[in-house]
């Protein structure tokens, strides 16, 4: 299926509708163009990349030749530098769009060759789909505001969480019965914390900004680390520069891609991601520490202390390792990959080889509509969140009931299970795989001290 041409939307909403702009939405770029990606090498296009391949590993083992003593501050730098650079794009054969081919001429190169991301020089996509969506369905509005369902979830599978570290206390670590219990329980329990947390990062459990802080690090509790009051301002900022090179955390780094560019590099990536992803933002840029920072640092230590001392420390290693189980290779652990990596590449390079004036954003987001929703906070409806932040987990649904016609085209993922195999076994697919923008958006969320309120 062709993925449907958004009609165009006026930047300027007057009322209600200009407030929540101003609240979700991040502005637009200045500047129209198009994806722009690598000429194909001379030798082919898979000869060419080996070329590459062989020519970078060469110049790194001939400095590292010289200078062995240094590879651990090369590897070091090259992690905080490496975000000048973004990600090669792919869309999966589980999606159901199509994408429609041009005749016109290739788009100009990136200026480094050496570089795999997708360049766009559009805005992202979901602004001008959600002033679309306002204007033809102003109802939507009326979807905004929190959910108390949240509350009574996340104290429920926090009670979970200590039930099983307490039953597991007196069980060897290493036994069948506490790995089994962890992947199978603490590990769809955790995850299901992270995106409590997410849901509650957008202030959709509570109205007060400090009452949603608190029930964040409540939610923080089963994973053993304190993370919720810094991945809120990281999240936010994912959300206002999607896609922006040294804003968008979510970008995995070029060292990450160049590294990790093989079936058993990305198999790698898939079994430690939530390292990756827990490590990756503090390599890009470090935000300021507030006192929610830090009543976050304190409740989870005393709580991690208070557990050691009642039940052991095997009841803090099943927190963890539920945790890390989590983010590795589980089947609700697909969903960070499925949400924005883009897996037809040839599909996605022929959309983009037409007319330099084509502003038409292209998809950089996917959703996913099967059962896994259920214990996930419809994270999977990823399309229907980005467009409206503010809008709870509950009615995500009925977005995309209102909206229908603004999301059947649009490519989705049937099965984050095979998501995962795909990006693994497919050469075609890597970390290389994301649209990457260089300019707009911003930093956002308790920067100061007066907005950990809002």
């Amino acid at each position: 299926m062709v993925s449907r041409v958004m009609g165009s939307a006026s930047h300027k909403v007057s009322g209600e509708w200009a407030s929540l702009d101003r609240v979700i939405s991040g502005g637009p770029l200045e500047k129209g163009g198009t994806l722009r990606v690598r000429d194909p090498s001379p030798h082919g296009e898979r000869g060419g990349a080996r070329l590459l391949k062989v020519e970078r590993c060469f110049r790194v083992c001939c400095f590292l030749s010289h200078r062995p003593l240094f590879f651990g501050v090369l590897v070091m730098a090259a992690s905080t530098i490496a975000t000048t650079t973004t990600l090669a794009g792919e869309q999966s054969a589980t999606l159901r769009a199509n994408m429609k081919s041009s005749s016109n001429p290739a788009p100009e190169k990136h200026e480094d060759q050496d570089d795999q991301f997708f360049w766009s020089y559009t805005e992202e996509p979901h602004r001008s789909r959600r002033m679309a969506i306002i204007k033809a369905h102003p109802e939507v509005l009326k979807l905004c505001g929190p959910e108390p369902l949240t509350i009574p979830l996340v104290l429920a599978v926090v009670a979970l969480q200590c039930t099983c570290a307490y039953l597991l206390s007196n069980t060897p670590f290493w036994s069948w019965r506490f790995w089994l219990t962890a992947y199978v329980i603490g590990a769809t329990a955790n995850q299901n914390l992270f995106l409590a947390i997410h849901e509650i990062s957008h202030n959709l459990a509570f109205k007060s900004g400090l009452a949603n802080r608190l029930l964040a690090i409540v939610a923080n509790l089963p994973i053993g680390i304190p993370y919720s009051a810094s991945f809120r301002p990281y999240h936010l900022t994912h959300h206002k520069s999607l896609g922006v090179d040294g804003l968008d955390t979510d970008l995995p780094t070029a060292l990450e891609a160049f590294f990790l560019d093989s079936i058993a590099g990305k198999a790698f990536f898939c079994t430690f991601q939530i390292l990756f992803y827990a490590l990756r933002p503090m390599m890009v840029y470090q935000i300021p520490l507030t006192k929610i920072h830090a009543l976050n640092i304190a409740v989870q230590l005393l709580f991690d202390y208070v557990l050691i001392q009642a039940w052991g420390g095997k009841a803090v290693g099943y927190f963890i390792l539920s945790s890390f189980l989590a983010g590795s290779l589980h089947p609700v652990a697909g969903h960070f990959i499925a949400e924005h990596y883009v897996f037809d590449r040839a599909s996605l390079e022929n959309k983009q080889s037409r007319d330099p004036k084509n502003r038409i954003p292209v998809p950089e987001t996917f959703s996913y509509y099967g059962p896994l929703n259920l214990l996930t906070y419809n994270v999977g409806l990823h399309n229907e969140h980005h467009d409206f932040p503010a809008i709870p987990w509950t009615r995500l649904w009925k977005v995309n009931e209102i909206a229908k016609e603004f999301y059947q085209d649009l490519p989705y993922h049937r099965s984050w299970v095979g998501v995962i195999w795909q990006f693994i076994l497919d050469k075609e697919v890597g970390l290389w795989c994301r649209v990457k923008r260089k300019e707009g958006g911003r930093k956002v969320g308790a920067w100061k001290e007066e907005e950990i309120q809002n």
